[in-house]
């Protein structure tokens, strides 16, 4: 299924391929506790940004592998670059337009970011 997605002002707008029934998950480390963001964790692939780019800026810390990209406007955090798959990237689901049918939510330890890095390539 196609969601649509965007910041709060709807200056970055995105779609992004998944399934009806999403299973996200919640991080408990600083940024994204704070943040109150939903992962979920899509290839490149399947994220199409729509309009925006220009609009967005980089924030990094800790080890900079995790590219946490915000709305210059708004400051929301629509999707980014995750530390647990560089390759790929974490959508906020609660940042969709298109609400998914069926919402799981699973508990990620980013306090603990390398024991739960381990447990999540085990699954």
């Amino acid at each position: 299924m196609k969601y649509k997605g965007s910041c709060h002002c709807g200056a970055v707008q995105f779609e992004v391929e998944a399934p009806d029934h999403i299973t996200a998950s919640e991080c408990n480390c600083s940024i994204c506790s704070k943040a109150g963001s939903l992962h979920l964790r899509v290839p490149k692939s399947d994220l199409k940004i729509l309009s925006g780019e220009d609009n967005m800026t980089t924030y990094t810390f800790n080890t900079g592998v995790a590219k946490h990209t915000f709305c210059k406007t708004c400051g929301i955090k629509p999707f980014y670059i995750p530390r647990t798959k560089p390759d790929g990237y974490s959508v906020n689901v609660r940042c969709l337009d298109t609400k998914p049918k069926k919402l799981s939510i699973t508990q990620f330890d980013g306090i603990n970011w390398e024991q739960a890095a381990e447990k999540l390539k085990q699954q």
